[in-house]
């Protein structure tokens, strides 16, 4: 028998246990199933939106001629309106997404959508059935596939392997990491060559242990987080998750020199997201600074993702007359806790200096990071 609060419960611990264990099993698959009916609302409704993009653009010559700048102003309106997410290049998707995904009405009156997209509007071969049907909502069942699928869908070039990756996502039930190593691995080449391809197709749905997303991952997309206006916090409790938030607040007070920008900022560079971990300003070196944070040692991946932060953030973020931003590389592995300046692509002399001089020393940054992890570490232990 097993006590709670001094009072015996009338059941083994290996009946609780199988107790305890069926209803997180049911709290799991609802937690799932609500962020899978948010993802199909929200791919529904940015069909939607760019089914009203084209169609606003085919009403004129002169609409279709300023097409880039509609963009442009819908982008800035919609952004103060709602927030996140309506940027010139999602609104773009949003566009190509319609035109790729025609929808059509079959004989037995039920309603599919087939990857079509060619890189430039297609004339509709139903074009009767889609004028009936123009205004109308099109309903979130016809897109079995995650708004994050149909974008990594969509830089696929090649339509047959288009709808190949479509169709097999959808009969395997592939996360968005199992499309991505599949496109990535070319696996619609390899498959269209091969003389066993029921062999190559039944392989090619058993997923990997890098392809499983937890439901804390399919929450915190970041396509979610956009159409749900939240937080780029939301659902963040972890170790480094932890630390990024203390070395905020200790590079903060170390002077009046750094003003806090973001933390976990979000990026995407092609179809793939990123985050910064912390983005400061420096007011001395009126540059940009970047702290990564690493778990385990330092490597040459860590300089190759420091190097792909630099330059986007100098090419998106940095403002007019600002010098190029600077990235700090913390590696906080306990017995090889190493501190990494990346400096861009600085080459003043004088920069140089108020760089060397302005900014944290290297021993000073080591030492709170361990410190700061120890610490941490000790709590969420006496918290259990």
């Amino acid at each position: 028998m097993i006590k709670e609060n001094d009072a015996q419960l009338p059941c083994s611990e290996e009946k609780y246990s199988i107790l305890l264990g069926e209803i997180a099993v049911l709290l799991e698959q609802a937690r799932r199933s609500a962020a899978r009916s948010v993802n199909s609302i929200l791919t529904a409704t940015y069909w939607e939106i760019g089914r009203n993009i084209v169609e606003f653009e085919q009403g004129g010559k002169e609409r279709a001629v300023y097409g880039e700048a509609l963009l442009l102003m819908l982008s800035r309106d919609l952004s103060a309106r709602y927030g996140r997410g309506f940027s010139r290049s999602n609104l773009q998707q949003m566009r190509l997404f319609y035109h790729g995904w025609r929808i059509c009405q079959t004989a037995s009156g039920i309603f599919e959508a087939r990857a079509t997209y060619s890189g430039t509007a297609r004339k509709s071969e139903n074009a009767k059935v889609e004028k009936k049907y123009e205004k109308s909502t099109v309903s979130p069942v016809l897109f079995p596939l995650t708004w994050s699928h149909y974008v990594r869908l969509m830089s696929v070039e090649c339509s047959p392997a288009r709808a190949f990756y479509e169709n097999e996502a959808i009969r395997g039930g592939w996360s968005v990491r199992q499309l991505d190593r599949q496109i990535s691995t070319q696996f619609f080449e390899r498959t269209t060559i091969s003389k066993r391809r029921h062999v190559m197709l039944r392989r090619g749905q058993q997923a990997k242990s890098e392809d499983s997303v937890s439901v804390e991952d399919e929450v915190r997309n970041p396509y979610l987080l956009e159409f749900l206006n939240l937080k780029d916090e939301y659902g963040e409790s972890s170790l480094e998750e932890a630390l990024v938030r203390h070395l905020e607040w200790f590079l903060l007070e170390l002077g009046p020199g750094f003003t806090f920008v973001a933390r976990q900022k979000r990026i995407r560079v092609g179809t793939v997201w990123y985050r910064i971990d912390l983005l400061l300003y420096h007011r001395v070196l009126r540059c940009l600074v970047i702290i990564d944070l690493k778990r385990g040692a330092f490597s040459h991946a860590d300089a190759g993702q420091m190097n792909l932060y630099l330059n986007f953030v100098k090419e998106h973020l940095t403002l007019p007359g600002e010098n190029d931003p600077i990235g700090i590389i913390l590696c906080s592995e306990r017995d090889n806790t190493v501190v990494k300046y990346a400096t861009g692509g600085i080459k003043a002399s004088v920069f140089a200096s108020k760089y060397l001089t302005s900014l944290p020393d290297a021993e000073t940054l080591r030492h709170e990071i361990v410190t700061a992890q120890a610490v941490i570490q000790l709590r969420r232990k006496e918290s259990k």
